[in-house]
């Protein structure tokens, strides 16, 4: 039998179980997928071991108690930037909880009293906490973890009573680079999240989260829309948005070729004559495909014209554009909703849930302009996102990916070599990527 000195961490998502009696299978899936994106990097940044995972529960096993603190710290702060743009019903609130002692190691699994001690702290852990037990606050270093008792209890099944402690919320004097330093004021510290970065600010921010966790998972990717596919992509579309526009100018195709000839910049309408109305419907559409614009056929629509709106936005505008766009997605066509979402996150600067929603559309919906982002991101400038995307389109067995990861395994890309994991743990290297996405192609 083999034992070990660990800290145990476990997590889970506040109201999970109501939750789910209000959603569809498809919406619960896609809150657990979204949910692991965020939270599965930090653990492994931190140095942490992800024993198992039960609906939306996470049990993790660190050889610091420090740094299972800090991942817990981390992840409370990841999860207020992925919040602040969604409506109360979307955001992600969880518990953490961690002890530290022997357990017994069997099977890839633990077993033994820290582990109950833990889940029985969780169980009283409020949403957005991190609570730790006295074991972890002794073992723990009190120079990098903020600490704050909250009480002994009494834990159903653990004899005596367990002292029980908390990170404070930020700010922290301890972190002010002056003795006579000016923390913020309390209207400022509410627009902060809530431990300040602490934690996060380790993270190598060079790469997004939630890219690095699409990367190691089977829903990874995102990119730009290449010219061809969006003419593809769209031509299934064109009975629908003609649709939409002949509810908006019903009386006559030069009404319908007034408001695209509006949207074009001036460059292409010093170029394109107005005689062009006379060509009805379709010629608008082919105007539209040519052009690469895809303002008919590939923008989504007035989906995707919210989405666009909603990246030059910020704020409580932000928000409120935001909020427009989902209702917008919500009148989609069902195989476009996994796409418009994953822009739309795109948008907001949230990849990990972005990479979420390309995924599935590719793998539930065969959507041809989520296929051509993740291909597209195997030239991204990046290096963790072209090692994500050859990763995705290797587990999506993508063979329209081939030509693309050839490039890339022949002549890899910048920042190849260079730090790529967190906290300093290892290197990018998106030309190895490609290689091995090449043989798993290879081998289907």
């Amino acid at each position: 039998m083999k034992t070990a000195n660990l800290a145990i961490v476990f997590t889970d998502i506040k109201g999970f179980t109501e939750r789910t009696s209000r959603q569809t299978l498809e919406e619960n899936q896609q809150l657990l997928q979204v949910h692991e994106a965020l939270l599965a990097p930090l653990f492994k940044a931190f140095g942490g071991r992800i024993i198992k995972s039960i609906g939306d529960a996470f049990l993790v096993t660190f050889e610091s108690p420090t740094q299972a603190v800090l991942s817990g710290i981390a992840i409370q702060d990841r999860l207020w930037h992925h919040n602040r743009q969604l409506l109360e019903d979307d955001q992600i609130h969880v518990r953490v909880a961690v002890n530290v002692g022997e357990v017994r190691v069997e099977n890839n699994d633990i077993f033994g009293e820290p582990v109950n001690i833990a889940a029985r702290v969780e169980g009283i852990t409020e949403a957005d906490e991190v609570y730790f037990t006295e074991a972890v606050y002794l073992s723990m270093n009190k120079a990098e973890v903020p600490s704050q008792e909250v009480g002994a209890f009494e834990l159903k099944g653990i004899p005596g009573k367990i002292r029980v402690f908390r990170v404070p919320r930020a700010p922290y004097r301890v972190l002010a680079p002056t003795p006579d330093a000016v923390l913020p004021s309390p209207e400022e510290a509410a627009s902060m999240p809530p431990y300040g970065n602490l934690a996060l600010s380790r993270v190598d921010s060079s790469l997004d989260m939630g890219q690095r966790a699409a990367a190691g998972a089977v829903l990874v990717g995102q990119g730009a829309v290449a010219v061809g596919q969006r003419a593809a992509a769209g031509a299934a579309l064109v009975g629908q948005r003609a649709s939409v526009l002949g509810k908006q100018a019903r009386t006559a195709t030069d009404a319908l070729w007034a408001r695209v000839y509006a949207r074009l910049p001036p460059a292409i309408t010093s170029k394109v004559s107005s005689t062009v109305a006379g060509w009805g419907v379709c010629a608008v559409l082919l105007v539209g495909a040519v052009l690469g614009g895809g303002m008919l056929v590939s923008s989504g629509g007035p989906a995707m014209r919210a989405i666009r709106d909603v990246e030059g936005a910020s704020g409580a505008e932000k928000a409120q554009r935001v909020n427009e766009a989902k209702r917008l997605i919500k009148l989609e066509e069902p195989e476009q909703r996994g796409y418009l979402s994953g822009r739309l996150e795109e948008a907001q600067g949230n990849l990990g849930a972005a990479v979420v929603y390309y995924a599935q559309a590719v793998r539930k919906d065969g959507n041809d302009r989520a296929e051509s982002r993740l291909i597209s991101l195997l030239k991204h400038e990046q290096c963790g996102v072209r090692s994500s995307a050859a990763e995705a389109v290797a587990n999506l067995r993508l063979e329209s990916a081939r030509g693309a990861l050839e490039t890339l395994a022949d002549d890899g890309g910048p920042n190849d070599g260079a730090a790529g994991g967190f906290l300093g743990l290892g290197t990018c290297d998106s030309k190895k990527a490609a290689q091995s996405a090449l043989k798993r192609l290879a081998a289907n």
